[in-house]
């Protein structure tokens, strides 16, 4: 490879390198009750009922309660898929409550304020959001011939996570607050012969912030 060739390709390696490790996070709160979390409360994370459009992915929620559960600060997650079976049919989605005062109307109903005890469910957070792309641009190409094999080029894309999880207090039939993160970030892949990725990982970020601050909301911290 001739040296003006290699130093344009360390360039936009070097350049590719900067763009995947960048990335923006923003996290917010509103508190509306003191959610201290006692001995024995546990909360569930349900993925918020849509009228239109997609609900959070489980794997999105799986990973914010595994976050939830784990660290110094531990919170019990209760299992969503047993809740919502031991709850059926009112939090399937067509079926879920729309607000929290309706809660009390639900709990009410012959064997529902039962069934929520024995689950030691607390707290509710239906979680809502999503990852897109916002941007991107550049092409990279890739060709065979006998012999040889490569890439050529430098692509680039912008991902951005927007979450919100809306925390109900089952006990008050109020609602608790909310706890939002957005966090966008730039990954890039260079044609530099083999393929190199640079990967800004948005969602995983999102998952761990939103874990992090929902862990600070439920021990009463702000």
């Amino acid at each position: 490879m001739h040296s003006g060739a290699l130093r344009l390709s360390l360039m936009t390696v070097a350049l590719a390198a900067g763009l995947g490790g960048c990335m923006s996070a923003r996290i917010e709160e509103s508190r509306e009750l003191p959610t201290q979390i006692a001995s024995g409360e546990a909360v569930v994370i349900l993925a918020k009922p849509q009228i239109e459009g997609t609900s959070a992915e489980d794997e999105f929620m799986d990973c914010v309660g595994r976050g939830l559960a784990s660290g110094s600060n531990p919170i019990p997650v209760h299992d969503n898929n047993r809740f919502v079976d031991d709850l059926f049919p009112w939090f399937e989605p067509a079926t879920a409550p729309s607000r929290p005062e309706a809660v009390t109307q639900l709990l009410a109903r012959p064997g529902v304020s039962e069934r929520v005890a024995a689950s030691g469910v607390r707290y509710l957070v239906w979680l809502d959001g999503g990852t897109r792309k916002i941007d991107g641009g550049g092409s990279i190409a890739c060709g065979a011939a006998p012999g040889a094999a490569g890439c050529i080029g430098f692509g680039w894309w912008e991902n951005e996570s927007n979450f919100e999880a809306t925390i109900w207090d089952l006990k008050q039939a109020k609602s608790a607050g909310s706890v939002g993160t957005n966090v966008s970030g730039t990954s890039a892949i260079v044609g530099a012969v083999v393929p190199l990725p640079f990967i800004a990982r948005v969602e995983t970020t999102a998952c761990n912030r939103l874990a992090d601050q929902l862990q600070s909301f439920f021990k009463g911290g702000g």
